[in-house]
């Protein structure tokens, strides 16, 4: 079998870490080519030798023999993007979100019907090994009937304010994982949100229109719950824990650690602090989530993460963001614009 041609666009922070697992973990491929519009960008793909450098995304969907685009670009090119990978014929992988706006992803994933390829999203924290042992408890019946989920996100640090502007706010850049790990380790449907927001961390982000504290609590359609808490600021670290509680037990799934020494002396109990940002907690989530991608392109398989995960996600978003607004709950079906869940 020939191996399966892959181009990356875009080579920031994310597109290098799915760049690299891809050039070095997946024997079954090749990365043909590399597309990104900031200077300095063709020295990474030399660092990995890929043979095709170029800052046009058409000219990189116009290589020889490409079966598939891994889409690592800003959020303001994801839809546009996908929509030219889809016309061109390519299997497609991108980053969260699809776009900021739900008619503007329906619109894109009617696309993507229409010319027969397939998407996946990359939300990443599926593919977390501890995550999915917990999803794996919880579809053994190891805590009985899920009753409440607790999830815990809170960054080391904000991004930068001119991130913050664009963002779409902390519910769509930050706290849309949480949403898409509740609906993941739940496999239920949420109905409705209610959401309190603050600005605790630095007021430049409430000048720039955005919260950077919050606690949610998403109703399921079975009136079973999750409450996520976020924060934009942990000075131990990056904060990352959930919790299942059911019928016959719980489950829990705690920070990940650089080691688990302790040192016990007679002035206390101390080791080290969380592993500090994203890249080192979910290094093998990356991997793991490309793996995904490549064996259902290779199967024919429907994708883990589809179009419908990113439009739900993004809807309890916007549906905490409006929760924040008018200080009550919000149903889905409001922001949605339907009077039931997957309405056509």
């Amino acid at each position: 079998m020939d191996k399966i041609k892959v181009a990356v666009a875009g080579l920031g922070r994310i597109g290098k870490i799915h760049l690299k697992n891809l050039c070095r973990n997946f024997p079954e491929l090749e990365v043909v080519a590399v597309m990104d519009i900031f200077d300095g960008s063709e020295a990474v793909a030399e660092e990995f030798n890929v043979p095709v450098f170029t800052n046009d995304y058409d000219e990189l969907l116009r290589t020889p023999g490409l079966d598939a685009v891994v889409i690592c670009s800003p959020t303001d090119t994801h839809a546009d993007y996908v929509v030219r990978a889809a016309e061109a014929g390519k299997q497609i992988f991108c980053e969260k979100p699809l776009d900021l706006s739900l008619e503007r992803v329906k619109e894109v994933l009617e696309i993507i019907n229409r010319y027969g390829v397939r998407l996946m999203l990359g939300f990443n924290r599926r593919f977390d090994p501890e995550f999915q042992r917990i999803r794996q408890l919880v579809l053994s019946d190891a805590i009985g009937d899920p009753q409440i989920i607790k999830i815990t996100s809170r960054d080391p640090g904000p991004p930068p304010i001119e991130y913050i502007k664009v963002s779409g706010g902390m519910f769509l850049d930050m706290t849309i994982h949480d949403f898409d790990m509740a609906r993941y380790i739940s496999g239920k449907q949420v109905k409705e949100v209610f959401a309190k927001g603050a600005v605790m961390v630095d007021p430049a982000i409430g000048e720039a229109g955005d919260i950077d504290t919050a606690v949610i609590i998403l109703t399921f359609e079975d009136n079973t719950m999750a409450v996520i808490d976020n924060s934009r600021k942990a000075v131990y670290g990056y904060d990352q824990r959930l919790e299942v509680f059911g019928s016959k037990g719980m489950a829990q799934a705690e920070n990940n650690f650089p080691n688990s020494h302790k040192l016990y002396t007679e002035s206390g109990v101390s080791g080290d602090l969380p592993l500090h940002f994203f890249l080192g907690r979910y290094d093998a989530s990356y991997n793991r989530e490309l793996r995904e991608f490549i064996d259902a392109i290779i199967s024919g398989d429907d994708m883990p993460v589809d179009g419908k995960d990113g439009l739900l996600s993004i809807a309890i978003g916007l549906a905490a963001k409006k929760s924040v607004e008018e200080k009550r709950p919000v149903k889905i079906t409001e922001v949605l614009n339907c009077k039931k869940l997957f309405e056509d």
